[in-house]
């Protein structure tokens, strides 16, 4: 029994590391983006969604920090549970939304430099 909790364990804490991630991508990425970008695309303006993706990943790396450290206790003594809590969920959705509709709305319009040569990308 112990194994199958050692699995479980381990599998929701690469969860949790996941979600923190993709929190982490999504912010990174929105910070890089200019700002009329956003506008452009017609999307929320980048200081609504840069609050969303921070407060998402705040959420999510403490999510997956007690949950770290939840798992170095226990281990596979116990099952620990889902342990994701809603915040985590609302911070998966919020960054699956960043990245699945404005990331690709966003791409291109007015980035930094780029390898865009007179003929087209190089």
């Amino acid at each position: 029994m112990s194994l199958i909790n050692g699995v479980f364990n381990l599998l929701f804490l690469v969860l949790a590391a996941v979600i923190f991630g993709m929190s982490v991508y999504a912010l990174v990425h929105a910070l890089r983006v200019p700002t009329n970008a956003f506008l452009a695309a017609g999307k929320l303006q980048k200081p609504i969604w840069l609050l969303i993706l921070v407060l998402a990943t705040l959420f999510s790396g403490a999510g997956a920090w007690s949950y770290f450290n939840a798992f170095l206790l226990i281990g596979s003594e116990g099952f620990l549970g889902i342990g994701l809590g809603i915040f985590s969920i609302l911070a998966v959705i919020a960054a699956t939304v960043y990245i699945v509709d404005v990331k690709p709305a966003v791409k291109g319009m007015g980035g930094r430099g780029g390898n865009n040569g007179p003929y087209g990308p190089w």
